[in-house]
């Protein structure tokens, strides 16, 4: 795939960069939070607020860690993007071939973000610099993610005008 790849419906796109992909994984934070944080609250009152260990039992480690994994799973699989992608019009997609990602695709990818956030976040910072916009996760995973080209307002065009 080139530095423009042409998407399923024929429009060109470009790679996403480092600051759109961070602005689409704090919606995903944020969507997260609201769904998940409500709900460990009810189940552990304030020792959710005040616990510095990682799993308090095991509502907060299916809610934390379990469910955002599937729900990100999900989404790649069958919208090529999460919410926060999709608000940014962005795609996950193939490196090779442009399709969507395969299961085993989006599970590297996933795992991909432990190992790129290790090294102080080097893997995810390495979108900045990269000439397709990979971290580590899209590299181990054969992905990349793009967007269309002309992100702007589409023009309407009202009966009778």
């Amino acid at each position: 795939m080139n530095n423009q790849a042409v998407g399923k419906f024929g429009a060109a796109y470009e790679y996403s960069g480092f600051w759109i992909r961070v602005g689409a994984s704090l919606i995903d934070g944020i969507i997260i939070l609201f769904a998940t944080y409500p709900l460990l609250y009810m189940i552990y009152g304030d020792e959710i607020i005040h616990n510095d260990t990682l799993v308090i039992g095991g509502a907060d480690f299916l809610l934390s860690y379990v469910m955002p994994f599937i729900a990100t799973m999900l989404f790649w699989f069958y919208k090529s993007a999460t919410p926060g992608k999709m608000a940014v019009k962005a795609i996950v997609v193939d490196a090779a071939t442009g399709n969507s990602p395969t299961i085993k695709q989006c599970i590297i990818r996933y795992l991909g973000y432990i190992v790129a956030t290790l090294p102080l976040g080097l893997g995810i910072l390495w979108v900045a610099w990269d000439s397709k916009k990979q971290g580590w996760h899209d590299k181990m995973a054969g992905t990349v993610v793009i967007r269309p080209k002309n992100k702007g307002v589409e023009k309407v065009e009202f009966a009778g005008s």
